[in-house]
């Protein structure tokens, strides 16, 4: 069944599989929002997606049964506010690396007197209802980035700050920032080993835990070790990787026909 409430989804022990949308477009946000994905995050960030096309893709996606997050480009009062009154359900913020990183990031995403966002929900109004002020505290997912050895050394204080649901671990900022080799799919020791921590300490701390993954193997590796939800590549790397794989096909057919020839 269609997740409609990610927070009251995971508390009961439920797993979803992420989709990522990087490229500017309602048509490729729509085929990933009708592809199956338990929910759906628009990127911002590393995207090529600005604000007003973000909020399109919003709108698309919000047709479609999946809750629609957007990693917003950084720890800024203003994006995160504007995302959040666009009606997305809940932000994924980069490069949380300290408790005071995580309080800036509750101030922007939580009315008083828990934060200090401004009130004007303009389409969150229209989309989650009139009573959204109220709600808007408990229904909104804030999931701070971890991808730092620093992030890794404060996690225990990022956790215990009160405002933030979970974190999502980018695992090829974490890997560059421990000395290795930038990848989704990571093999360092030292990478799987921080990975595995910060699992079990989200989990013990009652925080929702989620990560970017390269494969379909890595994201059940990850939902074994106890991930809430796990992020399947993203759509420029899932139609380069289609796309590649047909035209090796085709070389490769091409080439046993010149052969029997």
């Amino acid at each position: 069944m269609p997740i409609t409430d990610l927070k009251s989804h995971f508390a009961q022990g439920g797993t979803a599989v992420n989709g990522w949308c990087a490229v500017p477009s309602p048509v490729t946000a729509e085929i990933m929002g009708r592809a199956g994905f338990d929910m759906v995050t628009v990127d911002l960030q590393h995207g090529l997606i600005d604000y007003q096309m973000a909020l399109t893709m919003c709108q698309v996606l919000q047709g479609l049964p999946a809750p629609v997050l957007a990693r917003v480009p950084w720890n800024e009062p203003g994006i995160l506010m504007k995302c959040l009154d666009a009606g997305f359900a809940g932000v994924i913020c980069p490069m949380i690396n300290t408790a005071e990183d995580a309080r800036r990031l509750v101030q922007s995403t939580r009315y008083a007197p828990l934060g200090s966002r401004s009130f004007g929900p303009t389409r969150a109004n229209m989309v989650h209802g009139p009573g959204y002020a109220k709600t808007a505290n408990d229904a909104v997912l804030v999931l701070a980035m971890i991808e730092t050895r620093e992030a890794v050394q404060n996690l225990d204080a990022i956790l215990a700050v009160e405002g933030i649901d979970g974190i999502y671990v980018g695992p090829s900022d974490l890997g560059l920032s421990m000395g290795h080799e930038p990848t989704l799919d990571p093999t360092a020791p030292e990478v799987i080993e921080a990975i595995g921590a910060i699992v079990r300490r989200a989990r013990a701390g009652g925080r929702i835990a989620g990560i970017h993954t390269g494969s379909t193997a890595m994201i059940r590796r990850m939902q074994a070790q106890g991930f809430h939800f796990a992020t399947l590549l993203t759509d420029v790397r899932i139609l380069a990787s289609a796309l590649a794989g047909h035209l090796a096909e085709l070389n490769d057919t091409t080439a046993q026909t010149v052969a029997g020839y």
